[in-house]
């Protein structure tokens, strides 16, 4: 395990990618104190005030996932970082928002971007960007529903100390996917509405309009995409931009 602190970049994601990944280190973790341009999903920008939060972007070489088995990943950091809010915080009502925010009691303290590169039909190079609000207690109003962990308990963290917590959660996820140990089951566990029937917008560009959906979340495949059973019962299979939560929290 190796950390990497920059005073301030653009994007720990994009200060990575444009390293010869093959030549950094496995579990190499680039933490900046500044990030001025940070990237969220689906291409908005993730806001952390300067010296206040975590941002990190985590090098790995899981060049033992098959490439189509890669959403394996994204479940493996959630859950992570799931273990991680539980160690600060076991009375913490956290969840995991399809497919990797986490919120706490509906208001979002974490979001994560991972980007891959593939040597034939393997992974042979993640990285893995990951925005946790600690000690913020103040968002700019266009930020969607945000919580700190200093809002939640009212209290201060060191972020060097805690982010060698995170990356010890991390560790041993990361350590039980190359044994075999596949997640889904533990992920579908903390999944925001898994099992329980709630309003959706089918979006994308089968449904240029935003279409209601009332149902219910039955899974996810090997693929990432989630699945779900209408109140009417016809099924959906969904990717990331095909479905929003109505007053979803947005990345």
């Amino acid at each position: 395990m190796k950390i990497v602190k920059l005073a301030s970049v653009a994007s720990t994601n994009k200060y990575c990618e444009a390293l010869d990944l093959m030549q950094v280190e496995d579990f190499t973790c680039f933490w900046a104190l500044e990030q001025t341009s940070g990237v969220g999903q689906r291409g908005n920008v993730w806001h952390a005030a300067p010296g206040e939060n975590l941002s990190v972007s985590l090098v790995l070489h899981p060049t033992f996932l098959p490439a189509e088995r890669q959403f394996r990943l994204t479940q493996m950091l959630s859950l992570a970082v799931v273990d991680f809010l539980a160690a600060i915080d076991p009375s913490l009502h956290t969840s995991i928002k399809w497919p990797n925010d986490i919120v706490v009691d509906g208001k979002k303290i974490c979001g994560m971007l991972t980007s891959t590169r593939l040597q034939g039909n393997s992974l042979a190079a993640a990285v893995c960007g990951i925005g946790i609000n600690i000690n913020e207690t103040e968002f700019p109003a266009w930020v969607p529903h945000p919580t700190s962990l200093a809002l939640l308990t009212g209290h201060r963290y060191d972020l060097e100390s805690l982010l060698n917590n995170l990356l010890h959660c991390i560790e041993r996820r990361y350590n039980a996917l190359r044994a075999g140990n596949t997640l889904g089951g533990e992920y579908l566990s903390h999944l925001l509405n898994y099992d329980v029937e709630a309003d959706y917008l089918l979006t994308g560009t089968q449904h240029p309009q935003p279409t209601p959906l009332r149902a219910t979340i039955t899974g996810v495949d090997i693929y990432g995409h989630l699945l779900l059973t209408a109140a009417d019962g016809r099924r959906h299979c969904c990717a990331m931009k095909e479905i929003a939560l109505v007053s979803a929290i947005d990345a």
